[in-house]
């Protein structure tokens, strides 16, 4: 069955898991009437998982954090991550579903972001943006140098196709102290990354991709830097849960208003990417913040596409 229509069967299980989240099938869905035909092009976006897009138009393709490997780490399990799991790298499973691609966006360094990276960029050779620690990760983990870009946050970098601007951003945190998994940077290249607690968050990134006459704010986590986005204009954002009460309402007061919210990292990652999502967290939260806004909120399914 195609994952372009309406979650059924399986997937409608896990949507079923997420309440009233308002799963949307966006079959033949366009913004076309909604701007100029001569500066709009088609732009088709496909969700693997995690924070995991791929935004294409005509030729150019952008990935964000492409980590489709999805190894058993028990994130979310009541134990937690076990922080010495072995990282892990198949081929194949990222070939089944990758090909191509002109700029890769790294949001953070943690292994869920950050861990397929290097394979992907020698598959296809494309300019990987990134912070200096994720740089001096990925040079330990054998990326090509050349094909590193470390950026902080205010850089505007044309593209063939598509326009990146750079923007500095917050990880989410939780608990009583309000922390995040594997804190910290690295100044020169250390040892070879090998287990998922060697891969530090070192600085978070916001992008915004203007493609094909489509501007979307990408956002890996559920928090943000409201001095950097403030006024900002977007179509879509890539906003993730987990930052409610009052985070993602103040993201939305921050930023001019936006027509299309999409959720992101919202699905239990042990789970293999061939299977349906099933969301780590009650989606409901999230979408009452957007749609108070008068935004529309869209989720959509592992390896499912839509066309704006």
């Amino acid at each position: 069955m195609s994952r372009r229509g309406m979650l059924t069967g399986a997937a409608a299980v896990g949507a079923a898991a997420v309440g009233a989240a308002g799963v949307v099938g966006l079959e033949g869905s366009s913004e076309a009437a909604t701007a100029p035909a001569a500066k709009r092009e088609p732009v088709e976006l496909t969700w693997f998982g995690t924070h995991a897009w791929q935004l294409k138009c005509g030729k150019s393709v952008v990935l964000t954090d492409p980590w489709l490997t999805r190894f058993k780490t028990g994130t979310f399990t009541p134990e937690g991550a076990d922080p010495k799991t072995k990282l892990v790298i198949e081929p194949e499973v990222i070939d089944k579903h990758l090909s191509t691609a002109d700029a890769i966006l790294v949001h953070h360094g943690h292994y869920d972001h950050m861990a397929d990276v290097p394979y992907v960029a020698k598959k296809t050779q494309a300019t990987v943006l990134c912070t200096e620690t994720h740089a001096n990760l990925l040079r330990a983990m054998r990326t090509p140098n050349e094909l590193l870009s470390p950026v902080r946050g205010g850089e505007y970098l044309p593209f063939d196709g598509f326009s990146i601007e750079v923007f500095p951003s917050l990880h989410s945190c939780s608990g009583k102290r309000h922390t995040y998994a594997y804190p910290g940077y690295r100044y020169d290249v250390p040892q070879r990354p090998r287990v998922i607690e060697d891969l530090v968050e070192g600085g978070t990134l916001a992008f915004v991709i203007t493609i094909g006459g489509l501007r979307i704010l990408s956002l890996s986590t559920a928090n943000f830097d409201p001095n950097a986005l403030r006024d900002l204009q977007v179509d879509v954002i890539f906003a993730a849960p987990g930052g409610e009460p009052g985070i993602t309402d103040r993201l939305l007061q921050t930023i001019k208003p936006v027509r299309k919210v999409i959720a992101t990292h919202w699905d239990d990652f042990d789970k293999p990417l061939d299977d349906p999502g099933i969301p780590w967290t009650d989606l409901t939260p999230l979408r009452q913040s957007v749609e108070r806004t008068g935004a529309e909120f869209v989720v959509l399914d592992h390896l499912q596409q839509v066309t704006l």
